[in-house]
């Protein structure tokens, strides 16, 4: 019965970052700001592609469903962490810690895809260009958005099943500030090493993904002349997205986690800062985006 039961620990208690009060305070006002940059880049970008009639185009419509996904993201982990960092103990029940990891890696398997359909949205625009918009019309691109949601909760939905089974009698002391698998399994109290499969899943993603961009890439340099700088800005964007979603995520999970100040420092990097980053990075590289968005805050601030 030991070996099935997973109702011993009932409440996980997180490590956080520091003990320092002081530094605590720091991150909170830290992280709190970055939360707040999040949820405004990102409506932002959702407010501009929906109001502005030049930017009713497909890729504009991928990259609101990113900037949507960022929004679905971050709430998973951040305010249970700003709540902790004002906490003098700091406790997740096993069900809350189940939750949470759910939808962690629903949200961030759902970007995963997405990214992916967005690299396809380029390259069929590039090597098809009189096709693409027969190949990749509004419907397909539905399709494969809703595909990315569901291919992110069966994904989730495995990886939580895996861990449901794990039995916890102890230890429930948890070296990190939210609940992911391979922190979690390390408290199980018999092997889990066929659990945690997200490693080698996100590698292969992020290989085939820089190889597909550097054939965009090559074919931008050595075929396209009208039109070459808005194309290399578009796709240096979504490199740079690309590289900061995939490269910390590899980093967490294609190692073993370690109590080390670096793990929790990529940590809050890919769960915290990337999803700030993501709109910034699109305003800033592509023309079409940074224009309305100027467009945008000229309407409110004139």
């Amino acid at each position: 019965e030991q070996e099935n039961s997973t109702t011993t620990v009932k409440n996980f208690f997180l490590v956080g970052f520091t003990e320092s009060a002081m530094l605590q305070y720091i991150l909170f006002i830290t992280f709190l700001i970055i939360y707040s940059m999040t949820w405004l880049g990102n409506v932002t970008i959702i407010t501009t592609l929906i109001t502005d009639q030049q930017l009713h185009k497909l890729m504009c419509f991928l990259l609101g469903n990113l900037a949507f996904i960022d929004l679905s993201e971050s709430p998973v982990t951040l305010p249970k962490m700003l709540w902790d960092l004002l906490s003098e103990v700091k406790t997740i029940t096993f069900g809350g810690c189940i939750t949470q990891m759910f939808f962690f890696h629903f949200t961030g398997d759902a970007v995963a895809i997405l990214l992916i359909v967005m690299a396809l949205d380029r390259y069929v625009a590039l090597h098809k260009p009189f096709q693409y918009l027969n190949v990749m019309n509004h419907n397909v691109l539905l399709r494969l958005v809703a595909g990315a949601w569901v291919e992110g909760f069966v994904h989730s939905i495995v990886q939580v099943a895996l861990v449901i089974r794990l039995p916890f009698c102890g230890p429930n002391f948890l070296d990190n500030f939210y609940c992911d698998v391979p922190q979690v399994i390390k408290l199980a109290c018999r092997d889990s090493y066929v659990v945690s499969n997200s490693g080698l899943l996100t590698t292969l993603i992020f290989i085939a993904l820089i190889v597909s961009y550097a054939v965009i890439l090559v074919k931008i340099r050595t075929r396209i002349t009208e039109g070459k700088h808005k194309a290399f800005s578009t796709c240096g964007a979504q490199v740079a997205v690309v590289s900061i979603h995939f490269v910390p995520s590899i980093f967490i999970y294609a190692h073993p986690f370690q109590k080390l100040v670096v793990d929790k420092a990529i940590s809050s990097l890919y769960t915290v800062i990337t999803p700030m980053l993501k709109p910034i990075i699109y305003t800033l590289r592509i023309t079409e985006t940074k224009n309305a968005v100027n467009r945008l805050l000229n309407i409110f601030f004139r």
